[in-house]
């Protein structure tokens, strides 16, 4: 599984270079489209697996052709519908509808390099829905999603499995767009309902438009309380712990950046720390449950620990200064100096062996 999550990352950053310079459809096809079905495992190169073109009569039309055609055992199982990278999705859905009927393929999925969208026929047999039951951005891969992708791997495919869990995702993805739709402009319907237990009078029009600001206010509230207090647990740490750890370790002598501010110390977590502690998840999944793996910040490094102890932390990263680094929790606390977050990702096997001495 890390191995898929590397090659999509290093796929992802391929597209985010190319995508405003791939001009047409065959190009987003041989740069992106082809190589994201490689990592999933397909030989593209072979038409008994990966076949373009592939022939899907639509009743009196004949001769319509899909861009490609995932086979098993001479069946289409999955069929595929390119659009440039700089076209919008939006309005090719129908074309690939008309497609998906005619044939046996369970799943259909409509592209741009960018954008991957999955359907299937939850709602009626044979027929493809109109929503998909999953979407997929390339350029912003999320590990949830890359979880759901790698069922799509030709090694794991199974078409029954897959179909099970579509009608969850397809629900879970409606419910959090609603969620979405709901924290930028809540609806008159759903400011009722919040207000229901709250605002005992008659929930008039102008009652609702009365509280509407109130309650897209208190969602925003709520959300970064909910984030503060889980900052709070995570940074948490007795005055044992700190002792302990001031009396044992040292930060690696790095050069100050003139440009930090020591008039008012205070502890800020910063994107780049955050992104650099997802990244290391991501690269220890290989030896442990993500879970266990936990952060905590200071005013000198960002530590990224092992089951939220901090005398079993496994690097200190320096990013909030112009000469950033990692130090790895070795015999000699190895210091080594990175030119960005992703720089990370080249020590993959140094954290692996690091962490490895605590299991």
């Amino acid at each position: 599984m890390d191995h898929f999550i590397e090659q999509i990352q290093t796929l992802s950053k391929r597209v985010n270079r190319l995508k405003n310079t791939i001009a047409t459809e065959e190009a987003t096809k041989t740069s992106i489209i082809m190589p994201f079905f490689q990592v999933l495992g397909y030989d593209i190169f072979n038409p008994e697996e990966f076949l373009p073109e592939f022939t899907a009569d639509v009743g009196i039309k004949k001769g319509e052709k899909v861009d490609y055609a995932i086979m098993i055992d001479g069946k289409p199982v999955i069929l595929i519908e390119a659009k440039a990278a700089n076209q919008k999705l939006d309005k090719h859905d129908s074309q690939l509808f008309r497609y998906f009927g005619a044939t046996s393929a369970k799943f259909a999925i409509l592209t741009n390099g960018i954008l991957y969208r999955f359907y299937t026929d939850l709602d009626e047999q044979n027929k493809m829905d109109s929503v998909p039951f999953f979407e997929f951005n390339l350029a912003e891969p999320r590990e949830n999603q890359i979880v759901e992708l790698a069922k799509f791997r030709k090694s794991s495919f199974d078409v029954d499995s897959i179909f099970s869990a579509a009608s969850e995702l397809k629900y879970l993805n409606e419910i959090k767009q609603f969620l979405n739709n709901q924290w930028e402009n809540p609806s008159d319907e759903f400011v009722a309902f919040i207000i229901s237990d709250i605002y005992p009078g008659k929930k008039t029009k102008n009652v609702i438009e009365k509280f509407q600001g109130l309650v897209k206010k208190a969602l925003k509230q709520f959300l970064n309380d909910q984030v503060n207090d889980k900052l709070k647990a995570a940074l948490a740490n007795s005055d044992e712990e700190e002792t302990a750890q001031a009396k044992e370790e040292k930060a690696p002598d790095v050069p100050e950046d003139p440009k930090e501010e020591h008039n008012a110390p205070q502890i800020v977590t910063t994107e780049e720390e955050l992104e650099g502690y997802v990244l290391v998840r991501l690269l220890l999944r290989e030896i442990l449950d993500p879970e266990r793996i936990y952060y905590r910040d200071n005013l000198s490094y960002f530590n990224v620990l092992l089951d939220n102890n901090i005398r079993r932390w496994i690097c200190r990263l320096g990013l909030n200064t112009s000469n950033k680094y990692i130090q790895f929790n070795d015999e000699g606390r190895t210091t080594v100096y990175i030119e960005t977050v992703a720089d990370i990702e080249k020590h993959r096997d140094k954290l692996i062996k690091v962490a490895q001495k605590f299991l």
